[in-house]
């Protein structure tokens, strides 16, 4: 854990902003994803339009701007890290953050599976000790977990912060390969350089998936994200990325992936039907080209927001992918704000960007 950023004036503000978009990006693709999450592309423009969804739509109990366990997930990732930076930089202790992290995992399924914070001996409030975004009521809801993330977590793994990355199966799910590893890697990228990024995500990711697609898919996004936070362009961290996981036996599938949707985006201009050539999301490596593709295809943010979920399969997913490198990209100044101000849990989100930015970010 380190930091990396300059500490002029703007790089600090654009930092900050970029940490800002990131988070909020995720949650604001995933908002828009997740109404139509398993519907077929067929269906989503049945409902909606022959455009599909372009905005943020109703979701359940008619409620707009819900966000999903992938946005959860994000968050209780961001707040390890940031409780780990804060704890070498104050101790000069490393290492820690794979235990960290396994905790935060732990209380993002006790929000899975209680429909509150449990209240304090006086006054109704949080008890004595929780803090943090086990505190907040907000986050204490189901919005269809993966199976993968709901059992790994409980076997309360914690990979080694050594563990080889050579393609060999994971302790925890080892045939499981979902997105669930890399719908929440993003805030490795922002709080580490690209390299340190892959192999936290991709250890960190073993904590539920132990298929080695889906860990190095986490890695990559995780790489992709801190070299936006560099000042790359999208294309540019992508082509470094499929570098790094090069140099890992097993990548084949992850980059395959990533080199399909940087062709894709290439050719022509984009429709729904080319994301769907690269999958319906549900597998690592194909939720990251979608998100990839969709950022790279369209100019526009809102527009490759909307490409990225309307689509038969994992919408929410694609969704988050998407909105975290988008708002990576261009900040948070970027991003649509009639939306974003839509979206569940906003301020608490922008509340810890800011913290991890400003713990990540010290000089």
């Amino acid at each position: 854990m380190n930091q990396p950023w300059r500490q002029s004036w703007h790089a600090t503000a654009v930092y900050r902003s970029r940490v800002r978009g990131c988070l909020l990006g995720g949650a604001l693709g995933d908002a828009l994803g997740y109404p139509v999450e398993f519907a077929s592309l067929d269906r989503i423009r049945a409902q909606h339009g022959p455009r599909g969804v372009t905005g943020l739509v109703p979701g359940a109990h008619g409620a707009l701007g819900l966000v999903s366990d992938d946005t959860q997930m994000t968050l209780f990732t961001a707040e390890a890290l940031l409780q780990a930076h804060a704890r070498e930089r104050e101790k000069g202790i490393g290492g820690a953050w794979p235990q960290l992290l396994r905790q935060a995992y732990e209380r993002w399924l006790t929000t899975q599976t209680t429909s509150a914070p449990p209240a304090g001996p006086a006054h109704g409030g949080a008890p004595a000790g929780l803090a943090g975004l086990a505190a907040e009521p907000w986050l204490y809801a189901r919005r269809a977990p993966g199976n993968a993330c709901l059992s790994g977590v409980a076997q309360m793994y914690a990979p080694d912060p050594g563990l080889p990355l050579d393609g060999s199966p994971g302790e925890v799910n080892p045939d499981s390969k979902g997105c669930g590893t890399v719908m929440r890697s993003a805030p490795f990228g922002l709080a580490a350089p690209a390299d340190a990024a892959f192999a936290m995500a991709a250890r960190g990711a073993q904590i539920t998936h132990g298929h080695p697609t889906g860990y190095y898919a986490a890695g990559a996004l995780a790489a992709v994200v801190a070299h936006l936070v560099a000042g790359e362009s999208l294309e540019g961290a992508v082509l470094r990325t499929l570098r790094l996981l090069e140099r890992h036996p097993g990548h084949q599938e992850t980059s395959t992936a990533l080199r399909e949707a940087l062709d894709l985006a290439a050719d022509g201009a984009p429709t729904a039907r080319k994301v769907e050539t690269l999958g319906e999301g549900w597998v690592a490596e194909q939720a990251l080209a979608v998100a990839v593709y969709c950022a790279l295809a369209e100019p526009r943010v809102t527009d490759a927001l909307l490409l990225s979920v309307n689509h038969s399969g994992d919408s929410d997913s694609t969704g988050s992918i998407c909105g975290n490198l988008l708002g990576t990209l261009h900040g948070d100044v970027g991003l649509p704000h009639p939306w974003v101000q839509q979206v569940e849990g906003r301020t608490r989100i922008a509340a810890l960007a800011d913290d991890l930015a400003a713990e990540c970010g010290r000089g």
